[in-house]
């Protein structure tokens, strides 16, 4: 892949939808209206009285005060950012900072996550039955971000496996001042990502359904919609 620049477009997507292990609560922090850039401040008087504060909250030096954002659900995009980690990385970010990933399609959301949670069952040999439970976000996305659909000098960014690439164009284009991508979905191809990399690029999203993800001892086969909504059968999905 060259240094080359992908074209940039207006994404306006009155609803993107992304999936998130249901397991993390809001972060007090976040939801509170106290200005961003007094944050640290906040964080710092708290941890005095509670140590847990600086593991709750993560590393607020990831996103400058100008691109944070605060308010009720704003846990749900801030989580990423400052709780990015190198153990951790994703398609476009070597885990040194952090992605808001969202798709299209409820579909794009379900699939890219069945990929993800079905490796990390994989790994660690885990025993069949219904596993973790998860959460939907539905937000808006109204942004300008680099387009890698339908260019070919940028197919490599989406190989099923390989993520380096994309890791390097990721990184250049967000020190370049980058808000960030938009690119077809390597799990569900009729649907499209976006990949941004700042909290500020999307709308705050608000929780929507709640599921389940069942483990057969290869693969997640099913999914079902708690507490009594259907179970759906994953099946001739992208691998």
């Amino acid at each position: 892949m060259t240094d080359a620049v992908p074209a940039v477009v207006r994404i306006s997507w009155s609803r993107a939808w992304r999936i998130i292990r249901a397991v993390f609560p809001p972060i007090a922090l976040f939801e509170d209206i106290a200005d961003p850039a007094d944050w640290e401040a906040i964080a710092s008087a708290e941890a005095k009285t509670n140590p847990r504060v600086a593991e709750t909250v993560g590393m607020l030096d990831l996103v400058p005060p100008a691109r944070r954002i605060a308010g009720p659900g704003a846990s749900w995009v801030m989580a990423p950012f400052v709780h990015a980690s190198p153990d951790r990385p994703s398609r476009f970010s070597d885990g040194r900072s952090g992605v808001y990933y969202a798709g299209s399609h409820p579909e794009v959301a379900i699939f890219e996550t069945i990929h993800h949670h079905s490796r990390f069952m994989a790994a660690t040999r885990q025993d069949a039955g219904w596993t973790s439970e998860f959460r939907e976000l539905v937000g808006p996305v109204d942004a300008e971000l680099h387009d890698l659909r339908d260019d070919p000098v940028f197919a490599v960014c989406l190989d099923p496996n390989d993520y380096a690439p994309a890791q390097a164009l990721g990184a250049r284009l967000r020190d370049e001042g980058a808000d960030g991508v938009v690119y077809p979905s390597v799990r569900w191809p009729a649907g499209s990502c976006v990949a941004a990399f700042w909290p500020d690029v999307v709308g705050i999203p608000r929780p929507a359904r709640h599921f389940a993800y069942h483990w057969d001892g290869q693969s997640v086969d099913l999914v079902r919609e708690l507490p009594d909504g259907p179970t759906f059968r994953i099946e001739g999905g992208p691998d």
